[in-house]
């Protein structure tokens, strides 16, 4: 039996016109000699209509209750996806997380997933029905709802294709693809047949919003083939799977944009074991975390500790180092709120010299100062002033060669 499992999210069954559409798409595949499961989303707006009505009673709702009130979103979907398919002579069910019985741990509203019971789905395959199951959610032991945080189903739908052993996941958005940057920067912007999982969880974590990043965590830990489709044109999307999957790798795939980042620095902190924790402490402690990180000694042996939050966090980081700088005897305190993150991503990097160098020096033409500087094995990251963010993206579009099918350096 050939397996395929199809995600749809919200703006894809946002009416009921366009969840007819979804079943034609899904009957199409079912001819083409596939069996068929569905995961849907919530339509396109419930999930924050459902939470607007739960805060007229509490702003912080009880986890329990508020999973409880959330799964209902996808439950309308799956009915009416499935009474769709019904309607044009396929044979559907609809499952929701405990139906199915998607097992997960006992944490509300960012439940992680355990196991799956694949018994139900695999006995209505073999019966030639299309199975729809509810994205997003699941059930702990004790039989209560739980759901697994914002973008969710992607998780629902790859941990579904890992279970059954799927030939392919296939994740339906409102874009035809990944591509080497964001199309409304660079026009010029190649939309990529194919990138590896390490490719695309860099790119998730660095700004890239197709996929959400537990659900490439989970395809790659399975090997199970991701791919990226539109819901509204047809097309071959990006094909995220395993390096040796791909027969030649470009030097960079990618670069990404991050506008949700702000800059803190403790000044003059006095240079001793254990400073990076006596910081970094109070904050994880306040839920905030942590991305680039910077210290710098002077001749005095005075520390500067420089590092990067999310912009939402700012405020409060702020606060908790402006009570350290009293209990530290540090010089100061200074924020940054208009900075960005620009990264360039590729596997490539590996066996290639020199790639720091030439994007540094891309930058440098363009006069764009580099704040902050974080590597790894694939991917280089800088932090500049936000006025560069576009021009800064550009350059390195063009300076990689990103808008050909393959750089040949």
């Amino acid at each position: 039996m050939k397996i395929v499992v199809q995600k749809f999210g919200g703006t894809s069954v946002a009416d009921t016109e366009r969840i007819s559409a979804i079943a034609e798409r899904i009957a199409a595949t079912c001819a083409d000699g596939y069996s068929v499961v569905v995961v849907v989303s919530a339509m396109a707006g419930e999930t924050d209509r459902l939470l607007t009505l739960a805060k007229a009673f509490a702003e912080q709702p009880r986890g329990r209750e508020l999973d409880v009130l959330l799964s209902t979103g996808e439950q309308v979907t799956i009915a009416l996806l499935a009474m769709a398919l019904n309607k044009i002579g396929m044979s559907a069910v609809s499952y929701t997380g405990s139906q199915v019985q998607i097992l997960t741990d006992k944490v509300h509203n960012k439940a992680r997933i355990v196991r799956i019971d694949d018994a139900n789905v695999l006995g209505d395959l073999e019966r030639g029905r299309v199975v729809v199951v509810a994205g997003f959610q699941g059930v702990d032991e004790a039989g209560n709802i739980t759901t697994l945080g914002r973008g969710g189903s992607d998780t629902t739908a790859v941990a579904l294709a890992a279970a059954l052993k799927a030939d392919e996941c296939q994740i339906y958005t409102d874009v035809d693809g990944v591509y080497t940057t964001d199309p409304r920067i660079v026009p010029e912007a190649r939309r990529l047949e194919r990138v590896t999982y390490e490719e695309m969880l860099e790119m998730a974590s660095l700004g890239a919003k197709v996929l959400q990043i537990r659900s490439v965590e989970f395809a790659s830990k399975y090997k199970v083939n991701l791919r990226v489709l539109s819901s509204f044109e047809s097309g071959q999307g990006t094909l995220i799977t395993a390096e040796e999957n791909i027969m030649e790798q470009a030097l960079i795939s990618g670069v990404t944009l991050n506008r949700d980042e702000a800059q803190l620095v403790l000044t003059g902190v006095p240079d001793r074991p254990g400073v990076a924790s006596n910081i970094l402490g109070p904050v994880a402690a306040a839920n905030i975390e942590v991305d680039m990180i910077l210290q710098n000694t002077g001749a005095d042996g005075a520390t500067d500790f420089t590092f990067t939050v999310h912009r939402n966090d700012y405020d409060q980081a702020l606060e908790i180092l402006e009570r350290l700088a009293i209990e530290m005897n540090a010089r100061g305190v200074t924020g940054d709120k208009t900075i960005v993150k620009i990264s360039i991503v590729g596997v490539g990097m590996r066996s290639h010299a020199g790639i720091a160098a030439r994007m540094f020096r891309a930058l440098a033409d363009e006069s764009i100062n580099i704040r902050m500087i974080s590597t790894s094995e694939i991917k280089i990251s800088v932090v500049v002033d936000e006025k560069y963010s576009e021009l800064g993206v550009r350059s390195l579009h063009s300076e990689f060669g990103l808008e050909n099918e393959l750089e040949s350096n």
